[in-house]
């Protein structure tokens, strides 16, 4: 580690208890405990994001950054990459979180053509590699920004231009290359820009072809170069385009199936993405775990006055129960976890604000796994729901479901026994037993 201390005053995080009265400490999430026979923290992998947490200064659309950090101080691009990595590296560290997640273009600063950019990667990636070897970090994934740069203001992989795609298949080549350099568990894909704002200029049809393209090509050179982690698509609708290919997990598995891509890729689920889908964060991941394409998640919140991509830190209890109900009931995580895809507040300037936040995200989990493990043991939902769905156990149910009957057939079936009984749904029993659990 450098010498040099970034986040002076401040040690390794503990687990302290509900008791404790310690900012800096953790209440509920205790790393070593065993849930349902796995360690706390297995049942996680949490993950600090690069982008929010050490490139993320606090800027709006409204006004430039307001916090101040001491690994910026350089007048030098390549000097603060190596200061932030430093600095990172300690954090996660302190934190004690197992896992980090990167673009390309955080870890290090673009240069004047891609060669030299090039250079730059792996210089910080040989820095990356050694302080992941010196800490236990691992990498849980990487990623590529295809969006910032002025290039890729009409997409990526469906820009217009064939040389704009060329250039995105040069950075995602090398971005995958340096991810398993540095043991990244999975590589996540997501289409910053891939969509349109007007129809009057896009060859819809075309540039879906395109992104498939792409795709394939990346699970190619996938297996060219023996990286065995797994790819992932992370949907979003909206923000920055108007409307994103990538729109939400159905919209993600119905591209995927269409296009071949079902055996190469799963989804990172994103809350906020599921907010601005006009989803709940539970939908979306009920939707995936239901059709066998959960795979990581970025772990935040959005706000429902606002609309757009706040990427709040994950404190509702209610958010991390449900997640954790449904991510554990599908079996765990695997090659992804929970990456803090979320920024502290413009203003909460302090570095210490950052330990806040994902102290506080990492309990309000730990809070909602104990709560989902509860709720598994006794089983009150999934008792509710089998019993709601047993006539399609019996005969009819059975005959249904196996082909064995059609619409004349149920038509002879309702004039023999006439109106189906119904039954009450209760919503508002199970609302109250959800209550009871959190």
């Amino acid at each position: 580690m450098a010498n040099k201390e970034y986040f002076p005053g401040i040690s390794k995080i503990q687990f302290e208890g509900s008791g404790s009265k310690n900012p800096l400490a953790f209440k509920h999430y205790n790393p070593d405990e065993m849930i349902l026979g796995k360690k706390m923290k297995d049942h996680f992998r949490f993950s600090v994001c690069y982008w929010h947490t050490f490139k993320g200064l606090g800027s709006d659309p409204f006004g430039p950054g307001t916090m101040i950090r001491a690994y910026n101080d350089s007048s030098d691009p390549m000097k603060v990459a190596e200061m932030t990595l430093d600095a990172a590296f300690e954090f996660f560290t302190k934190l004690g979180a197992g896992f980090w997640c990167f673009h390309d273009r955080d870890i290090a600063p673009e240069a004047d053509n891609l060669a030299e950019t090039n250079k730059r990667l792996d210089h910080i990636v040989a820095k990356a590699k050694a302080l992941q070897e010196e800490t236990g970090v691992k990498l849980l994934w990487g990623t590529s920004n295809l969006f910032s740069h002025r290039r890729f203001m009409a997409g990526a992989s469906t820009n217009p231009s064939p040389e704009v795609f060329a250039y995105a298949a040069s950075q995602v080549k090398k971005a995958m290359e340096i991810t398993k350099e540095l043991g990244g568990a999975g590589y996540v894909f997501w289409g910053g820009r891939e969509g349109y704002e007007t129809l009057l200029n896009t060859d819809l049809k075309r540039e879906f072809d395109h992104l498939a393209k792409f795709l394939h090509m990346a699970v190619d050179y996938k297996k060219k170069i023996g990286f065995d982690g797994q790819f992932y698509i992370e949907p979003k609708p909206k923000e920055p385009t108007k409307h994103q290919y990538d729109f939400d997990a159905a919209s993600c598995h119905a591209f995927l199936q269409k296009y071949g891509l079902m055996d190469h890729l799963k989804l990172n689920i994103e809350a906020n993405h599921g907010t601005l889908a006009t989803h709940t964060f539970h939908h979306e991941l009920e939707y995936s775990a239901a059709n066998g394409i959960l795979g990581s998640v970025d772990a935040n919140r959005g706000d429902l006055l606002l609309g757009w991509d706040t990427d709040q830190f994950p404190v509702d209890l209610y958010d991390t129960t449900l997640a954790m109900y449904t991510i554990t009931k599908a079996g765990g995580f695997t090659t992804g976890g929970l990456n803090f895809d979320a920024k502290v507040r413009r203003q909460s300037i302090d570095p210490e604000d950052l330990f806040h936040a994902h102290i506080g995200g990492m309990d309000a989990f730990a809070r909602g796994l104990k709560a989902a493990a509860k709720m598994l043991e006794d089983k009150p939902f999934e008792n509710f729901v089998k019993q709601r769905y047993a006539k399609w156990d019996g005969e009819l149910g059975k005959k249904i479901e196996n082909g064995q009957i059609g619409f004349e057939e149920l038509e002879q079936y309702i004039l023999q026994h006439g109106e189906p009984e119904i039954q009450s749904g209760r919503q508002e029993l199970l609302e109250n037993l959800l209550n009871e659990y959190i």
